[in-house]
């Protein structure tokens, strides 16, 4: 069986994408973060004037002029209706062929978040929209939609609800903003698994079996990376499995027995039969909603950067030790060699062996193999020292009551050596378990784990203020010298013989 499954991926890998993914995903992730510091673009007027300017203005130019001498620098605004038009392919390649007799590529096209000179397209599209700004200033909160006579509508154009597509995009930064979505050997990891998933829809259509394939968030930034660059996607998916993929991005029911739901577990499962190896992937699991913006006053903003300048000088001021944070998925998938006549049901803890800032609790999991239900770990740790996994044969899946069980052995996993491989992609061996009290010529008890880490990141740091003078009752900034008084917004954080230490602006 594993020789077939390792064969399987064999094959996977041998998938042919004609882009660079990892530049392309790396490219989207700075405009996705462009475009998330400019929320206007997700609702309202601005978006309505966005999706008129990519129809009239954007695609015809595109079309006309997309094999001039000097690469096209695309709106800023513009481009992110763009992207949301091409993250549904089967469309906008029927779009394009219907309205232009061709699909309208980026090849020749640069970011607008790229310093690039932007003269040349500037220059063309004045000369064809002269009443109409390249680019519309997006902090203008007096813009307002425009009649889509004044940008001349005689042209035919695309019919697809631009809107709902913007919104069902809008969200999706958040899930993949962390910082270790930039580093080469996660994102190398995800290629990896996007060829994967590829290969699976592939050997449904071969077998004609539908199935609603679900993607993890690191293999769909590579499919929307890979959907970013039309011609290239079209071409590989012919290639590869003779029709363009679309990519139904309708469906965010996340509840049990909705669509979403059966259409994970089922991929799950056939990833799992397949290949062999864990789906899941630490860090590129559902984060759940995106927490609301702050409100954000542009004006005082505005000011406050005018007021302020950039310096150094005080870095070293305040000393911080500095922790890497990594997150952690575990599962337990079996066990082998137990004892003869072992009845009792199986249970494992694990914990760290040192002290750790982020994870300092004794956790307990059920093995996979054993339950009706899989039961993977999640959480968060510091990026270094070894995960103690015991195995203990208790009657009951009960804390206490495990604690009072028999520990039939245990094993360690050195985080730091592992790093590098579980980063890339989910790890998964067998380990075997040092009994409590060892016997000779007994076969070792072992277990099969499942590990997945994210590359180490910075971890945060969390800033308590403290009264330092419990005797008084009055504000903190009550016995503060004169000479450091601010306003009400304002606390002056200072040091025993009164020395400004920081400064910080409540808002």
């Amino acid at each position: 069986m594993e020789n077939q499954q390792e064969s399987e991926w064999v094959e996977a890998q041998n998938i042919v994408l004609s882009q660079d993914v990892v530049a392309a995903a790396k490219q989207q992730l700075l405009f996705l973060a462009e475009i998330d510091r400019n929320r206007c673009l997700y609702d309202g007027p601005v978006l309505s004037r966005a999706i008129l300017r990519y129809k009239y203005c954007w695609l015809p130019l595109l079309a006309k002029h997309e094999d001039s001498d000097g690469p096209l620098v695309v709106p800023l605004d513009c481009e992110w209706i763009w992207h949301c038009h091409r993250l549904n392919p089967v469309r906008y390649k029927t779009d394009c062929m219907e309205l232009y007799g061709k699909i309208l590529d980026n090849s020749n096209v640069i970011s607008s978040i790229q310093a690039t000179s932007k003269v040349q397209t500037e220059r063309i599209w004045k000369t064809v929209y002269p009443n109409e700004p390249y680019e519309l200033d997006l902090n203008n909160d007096s813009l307002q939609e425009c009649v889509e006579s004044y940008l001349g509508n005689s042209e035919s154009t695309t019919k697809y609800d631009l809107i709902s597509a913007v919104k069902r995009q809008s969200s999706f930064f958040y899930q993949v903003s962390l910082p270790y979505w930039n580093d080469d050997a996660f994102l190398e990891g995800a290629v990896a698994r996007y060829k994967g998933f590829l290969h699976l829809i592939r050997r449904n259509r071969e077998r004609s079996i539908r199935r609603f394939c679900v993607p993890t968030y690191d293999i769909d930034l590579i499919w929307h990376s890979h959907q970013l660059h039309p011609a290239s996607y079209c071409k590989d998916l012919e290639a590869i499995m003779s029709k363009v993929l679309e990519h139904d991005d309708t469906d965010s029911d996340r509840t049990k027995g909705q669509k979403l739901d059966v259409g994970f577990s089922e991929t799950t499962k056939q990833w799992e039969d397949t290949f062999g190896s864990r789906y899941w992937r630490a860090g590129a699991m559902y984060r759940g909603n995106a927490p609301s913006p702050l409100t954000v006053n542009k004006n005082i903003l505005g000011s406050m950067h005018n007021n302020s300048a950039s310096s150094s000088e005080n870095l070293s001021l305040i000393q911080l030790p500095k922790k890497m944070l990594m997150g952690v998925m575990l599962e337990i998938v079996d066990v082998r060699d137990l004892p003869s006549g072992h009845k009792s049901k199986l249970v494992v803890s694990f914990k760290k062996k040192e002290q750790d800032t982020f994870f300092n609790a004794q956790k307990l999991l059920r093995i996979s193999s054993e339950s009706e239900k899989k039961q993977v770990a999640v959480f968060q740790c510091e990026a270094t020292g070894e995960l103690v996994i015991e195995l203990i044969s208790c009657p009951r899946f009960n804390f206490p009551i495990a604690r009072r069980g028999k520990v039939l052995g245990k094993t360690s996993v050195n985080l730091e050596s592992l790093q590098n491989v579980a980063s890339k992609l989910p790890i998964e061996k067998w380990f075997d378990l040092t009994p409590r009290n060892r016997v000779n010529h007994v076969k070792p008890i072992s277990m099969r784990i499942g590990l997945s880490m994210t590359p180490p990141t910075p971890a945060p740091y969390e800033l308590s203020m403290v009264c330092a003078r419990p005797c008084l009752k009055c504000s903190f900034s009550y016995w503060l010298p004169e000479k450091f008084q601010k306003t009400k917004n304002w606390t002056t954080i200072v040091d025993e013989p009164g020395n400004v230490i920081i400064s910080i602006q409540m808002r």
